[in-house]
């Protein structure tokens, strides 16, 4: 992802000349949890009705956060940086990331608007219903929602919060390289561990480099 230009502001750009669109493409912080906790809640709640178990819950739900993270390195990496040749491709991919790496602090586009999380919510939800099934799916889904909102809260955080917590400086770190130093680095937002399992940490990528 080239990147032309990055401002440092709070600010937020029109991407879209349809002024109803470029509202949507804004939202505030707190939407996501107003939007997804209630999901989670009711997916909690169908799942004991199925006669899920406290522990296949707890299983399924731990599972589902940790599956997560691995979505979220390979959406960000192999979906949000892929590197279009045409023309309506650079836009597709300006609008669902690009503004981002150009606006970084814009505090209206740092979590994903529900109207695009939903439709992919619920293709992430047939997805694990085809594999889990109909008794299953419930507590899985949402341990991964839960961890979809650890990661925009997160996301959020490390652009627009402060903190001595030794773990949140360290990804805000690990975030800031990404967008400073090396976009094709540093892909995990709320965990660093798919970096290092596939070789994308910065420190990694510069050692690898170094002993070539």
């Amino acid at each position: 992802m080239a990147r032309n230009y990055v401002s440092l502001k709070d600010e937020s750009v029109r991407i879209f000349k349809n002024p109803i669109l470029d509202l949507f493409s804004r939202v505030h912080w707190s939407v996501p949890l107003f939007f997804w906790v209630p999901v989670v809640i009711i997916s909690l709640y169908k799942g004991f009705s199925s006669r899920v178990s406290l522990l296949e819950t707890l299983l399924l739900f731990v599972g589902a956060l940790g599956f997560w993270t691995l979505a979220e390195y390979i959406l960000h990496r192999y979906i949000f940086h892929f590197h279009p040749t045409t023309t309506i491709g650079k836009r597709i991919s300006f609008l669902t990331h690009g503004v981002h790496h150009d606006y970084p602090n814009d505090s209206k586009r740092l979590v994903m608007p529900p109207l695009l999380g939903a439709p992919l919510a619920a293709i992430f939800y047939f997805a694990f219903y085809l594999v889990l099934g109909e008794r299953y799916v419930f507590p899985f889904f949402a341990g991964f929602i839960s961890g979809y909102l650890v990661y925009d809260m997160m996301h959020y955080a490390i652009h627009h919060s402060k903190s001595s917590n030794r773990f949140f400086q360290e990804m805000k770190t690990h975030h800031m390289v990404h967008h400073f130093n090396d976009a094709e680095s540093g892909y995990g937002v709320s965990s660093k561990l798919w970096d290092v399992v596939f070789h994308t940490l910065f420190v990694a990528k510069n050692k690898e480099k170094t002993t070539a």
